[in-house]
């Protein structure tokens, strides 16, 4: 294998494309890297690669009998997260881009960065990375190429999407245009110099090109900022494909709900696509178990982050999940809180900043109710329950094939897509917003997602208690103008001979003594019950001034003993509290105001009109 690797410096490239063979060389001639690998992604490299990060020391291979397949990466303390201060949309015009985003002048940009990466890459190999978003070869799947200099995230995005022979053979044909991804780690080493186990820059710059659907990601080895596929392509420059080109590309899950078999064996099943923010259990969603009394129900898991959706030749709304794998947050996962997921992560998973176990397992907050006695905590230093910092890092990763769920839909790789019937918003809401309720039409719901949003918490920065606005959840992810995208949303809505219907959903609410009033988790099986009731036209709803909501006998109860107090009190419409909402809608619309469509301006004042 060794040969392999180092014979691919001067092997021909296994792509006729001449367009990418000389962006390729030009990238080398700028970056300098001692080898270029193509990447075929097969099970060999895949192997090859690990064992040279467990040798560079970034990858500890776990105990395989307990996680089998399975690594451990620590990363560099100043490099944990995505970077929104460093990401920006570089337009050709400020006004694109809009106030939500960091706007630079993409000349000035192009400069700074043919500079940071001029000989970046020394005394390193560029892996050549050919990915396929969505399933190879369907009308629904876009094409990259990321070059990077860094094997973690080339064995990461082979868990996270297609990659490697079969999509040069896509390339091939032409057919598709192809996105570049520029990224490296911006360490260059020198002759003898020797290596660190995460390379990485102190500076750093996540930077897209709408108008040239090009990604240049620089100092930054970790998830979002060195997977380019993930959000900076499947959201910031695919947001800007799909307005250009009719679709929809969106921050959220897709799952579908199927019924019990009828007398005749055949069932019903209904897929629905969700946005929540960060923090609100959209894992958790996407891989729900049915609580007691819904024997016979099953949830289907098609993506837990990513939708692409597209009308069909028909007018009805079709969605893929573009990605291959889950990047989940660790903390807080469990075989309590997340069965599935656990299932998902037990082996070919790589973890990245979480705890390590004496026995060579992992561990983190939450995934047990006992902490082990002693561990390696995520900066590679000995831990006990009594050490007063975490063991894992709060966003510590697991990175694990999407095949491995249980819960995956059968439909889950359809070239051509899962038919879409609502779509359900939600934030972290402790007051004013109820359990569930559903728009009245269309523009309405796009309103509700418009205006969605979490009420700060002590662990995100700002007064605790305001509400952050995270429109549709794609605030930072959308790559132009947010007062367009929600333009684009309404506009959607012409070719369409079926509409989808719109929810909000809050799982957070509290009673007046601060205690959360809804058990949450797959007890959410029954508000989606009522969604999906709705939809199919057999559940009835009671009209108030902010949409329909469920009588209490709407709901199955079964198995769960709820007071009819407590819903009364969940699904509460405060109509002062309703008017402060809707004066805070103002600030963002304010914001947006020269971008802002009409309709927004009209459902606001309908909806003051009502309160």
């Amino acid at each position: 294998m060794k040969t392999a690797i180092a014979e691919s410096a001067v092997a021909a490239p296994p792509t006729t494309n001449k367009h990418l063979v000389r962006w390729v060389e030009k990238m080398a001639d700028l970056t300098q890297p001692d080898r270029i690998h193509w990447i075929d992604g097969s099970q060999a490299e895949y192997d090859f690669l690990c064992d040279q990060l467990v040798k560079a020391g970034t990858f500890t291979k776990l105990n395989q009998k307990l996680w089998p397949s399975c690594f451990l990466a620590r990363s560099s303390p100043n490099d944990v997260a995505r970077v929104e201060d460093r990401t920006f949309i570089c337009s050709l015009s400020k006004d694109t881009a809009g106030p939500t985003n960091n706007w630079e002048d993409p000349f000035v940009m192009r400069k700074k960065l043919k500079q940071l990466f001029r000989g970046s890459m020394r005394g390193r190999t560029m892996y050549v990375l050919p990915y396929s978003m969505g399933p190879i070869g369907s009308p629904m799947s876009q094409i990259g190429v990321q070059l990077t200099d860094s094997a973690y995230a080339v064995v990461n995005m082979r868990i996270m999407a297609r990659i490697g022979a079969p999509v040069f053979a896509e390339i091939d044909k032409d057919e598709k245009r192809v996105v570049p991804c520029m990224h490296t780690v911006g360490a260059p080493l020198a002759p003898g110099e020797r290596d660190v186990p995460w390379p990485c820059n102190d500076e750093k710059y996540i930077v897209h090109f709408p108008e040239t659907r090009e990604i240049w990601s620089y100092g930054s080895g970790y998830g979002g900022n060195a997977l380019l596929g993930k959000k900076c392509f499947a959201l910031r420059i695919a947001s800007n494909i799909a307005r250009d080109e009719g679709w929809m590309a969106e921050h959220m899950l897709i799952v579908g709900v199927e019924s019990p078999k009828r007398p005749d064996g055949t069932t019903e099943k209904t897929y629905v696509a969700a946005a929540f923010p960060s923090a609100c259990g959209k894992t958790n969603f996407a891989m729900m178990i049915p609580p007691a009394g819904f024997e016979g129900w099953k949830v289907w898991t098609v993506g837990d982050d990513i939708a692409w959706i597209k009308p069909d030749a028909t007018g009805q709304l079709r969605a893929i999940n573009p990605e291959a794998g889950f990047f989940g947050v660790a903390p807080g996962t469990s075989a309590k809180t997340n069965p599935n997921a656990m299932a998902t992560l037990a082996k070919n998973t790589i973890f990245t900043n979480v705890a390590l176990t004496p026995e060579g397992g992992v561990w983190w907050e939450g995934m047990t109710d006992t902490p082990p006695a002693e561990l390696i905590d995520w900066r590679g230093n000995k831990w006990t329950p009594a050490s007063t910092t975490p063991a894992a890092h709060p966003n510590g990763r697991f990175t694990a094939p999407a095949r491995q769920c249980p819960t995956m839909d059968p439909d889950w790789e359809n070239p051509n897509g899962v038919p879409i019937s609502a779509f359900v918003f939600g934030g972290r809401r402790p007051t004013t917003m109820p359990l569930v309720y559903q728009a009245f039409n269309w523009s309405a719901g796009v309103y509700i997602g418009a205006t969605m949003g979490s009420e700060t918490t002590a662990a995100s920065a700002g007064a605790v208690g305001k509400v952050r606005r995270d429109p549709m959840a794609m605030l930072p992810f959308c790559g132009y103008h947010m007062g367009d995208y929600f333009r684009h949303w309404l506009k959607m809505q012409r070719n369409l001979t079926a509409t989808p219907r719109v929810f909000h959903v809050n799982w957070f609410r509290k009673s007046a003594d601060g205690k959360f009033l809804w058990p949450g988790y797959s007890e959410n099986m029954r508000v989606l019950k009522w969604i999906v009731d709705r939809v199919r036209g057999r559940a009835i709803g009671k009209e108030t001034a902010i949409g329909w909501t469920p009588h209490f006998d709407d709901i199955n109860w079964k198995g769960l003993g709820f007071p009819r107090e407590t819903f009364d009190e969940l699904q509460k419409v405060d109509r002062e509290q309703w008017k402060q909402e809707v004066m805070n809608h103002e600030e963002l619309f304010i914001l947006l105001h020269d971008h802002l469509p009409p309709e927004m301006i009209y459902e606001r004042e309908l909806l003051i009109c009502r309160l």
